[in-house]
């Protein structure tokens, strides 16, 4: 390499560090380093909002296992010649 081509790269790489330390200053990099560290920065009202959507969602599991349940057995009524009532 010669000595004019690395004149070229000191500020090329002089920018590069300052991005750098600007993205580790910033709330991206903050947050990317909780998270390769493994901390999460949930709220607790995300965790309560969370809790409160996964009932939602079991409830709604189970409204749709008895309504299969239901056409199930209206499948087996009508196939069966089996008149209701």
């Amino acid at each position: 390499m010669h000595p004019g081509d690395m004149a070229l790269l000191i500020p090329i790489l002089g920018m590069l560090v300052g991005a750098f330390a600007l993205f580790i200053r910033s709330n991206i990099g903050h947050a990317l380093a909780d998270r390769i560290a493994g901390r999460t920065g949930g709220s607790s009202e995300l965790e309560a909002e969370l809790r409160e959507l996964r009932g939602e969602v079991e409830a709604l599991r189970g409204e749709l296992n008895e309504t299969q349940e239901r056409l199930d057995f209206t499948e087996r009524m009508l196939s069966g010649g089996t008149q209701v009532g």
